[in-house]
């Protein structure tokens, strides 16, 4: 019998990746939809092997793992909704994110020697105090899309849900500035005062696909999904040289990153210049990511994390 995960729909783009792995996934419903418990929705299309289950029938069933997903999971939910009996399970943490207290002080929410952390970059977890817990890296796998990239439109497309509320962090200054010297779409949730409003995530691919670049102004974050999406579609990726991003992008061979929004913005309006330049690049991310962001060694990542955790970190079971 495969896996049984128990988890909460936290992000949808991620959920879907990992649906992919040879495992089940079982995620809480409530009538209210509240965060993490909207179920599987109508976005993505998720497969069998992800099961939606009534808050009042969780511990009817049986899991073999308990995936958390954020400070709320670990520290409310499975209180809320998990038994004793469950909460003895095997236990994941999957942090999505870097610190946001302090960018190398901050102490993670598990202190636990039977908790595995999964970082999804090699930056946050160099950045996280993991305390006693054990931790690893994950990072992304994203699927091919159909789409093929054109770069017809003289253009660049930013791809950040409500940007306008989340500032300099998510990079809106960045965004703001670059626009005066640079045609920029924005898209994602929460934008239309900015820019398009949302693009469903399975018709992200064919629209951005027709923009001569993806631009990331974002500061101080994961490495996003967007981003990896971006890469295997083949549009070439500017943004900014932090974070994980100069691990990932080597200058004008697979995008470009810089510290200095000029520089930047010259590259941008080269690439706006010559559509050569920029399918050039965007083929140079484009084998980057099927290297290192594909789908099935994500997929082999997370079926052997599961099944390590299983096998190694189950405590003592649950008794009276």
């Amino acid at each position: 019998m495969r896996p049984r995960i128990f988890t909460w729909h936290i992000h949808g783009s991620y959920l879907y990746y990992l649906s992919k792995g040879n495992y089940d996934i079982y995620i809480p419903v409530k009538e209210e939809k509240s965060e993490g418990y909207y179920g599987r929705g109508e976005t993505f299309p998720f497969g069998d092997n992800v099961h939606e289950v009534p808050v009042e029938k969780i511990n009817d069933l049986d899991f073999d793992c308990i995936l958390f997903q954020s400070k709320k999971n670990y520290l409310h939910d499975q209180h809320e909704i998990l038994s004793e009996e469950k909460r003895q399970l095997p236990k994941i943490y999957l942090e999505h994110d870097p610190p946001w207290q302090h960018p190398t002080d901050a102490r993670h929410v598990v202190d636990d020697p039977e908790v595995l952390i999964v970082h999804v970059t090699h930056f946050n977890s160099l950045m996280w105090d993991n305390n006693n817990s054990p931790f690893k890296v994950i990072e992304h796998g994203v699927t091919e899309p159909q789409a093929k990239y054109t770069g017809e439109l003289e253009k660049g497309i930013v791809v950040i849900n409500n940007l306008p509320t989340r500032g300099r962090l998510l990079g809106l200054d960045i965004f703001l500035e670059v626009r005066k010297h640079i045609p920029l779409d924005l898209v994602g949730m929460g934008t239309e005062d900015l820019g398009l409003g949302e693009v469903l995530h399975p018709q992200l691919p064919d629209f951005i696909s027709k923009y001569r670049f993806f631009f990331n102004p974002i500061r101080y974050t994961s490495h996003g999904l967007a981003v990896c999406e971006a890469l295997m579609l083949g549009i070439p990726v500017i943004g900014m040289a932090t974070t994980e991003m100069p691990m990932v992008i080597s200058n004008d061979i697979n995008g470009y990153v810089h510290t200095d929004i000029q520089k930047l913005v010259q590259k941008m309006k080269e690439l706006l210049q010559s559509r050569q330049m920029a399918t050039e690049l965007g083929a140079g991310g484009r084998k980057t990511a099927l290297e290192r962001f594909n789908i099935q060694r994500f997929a082999n990542d997370w079926e052997e994390t599961i099944k390590h955790v299983i096998a190694t970190f189950r405590p003592m079971l649950f008794s009276n």
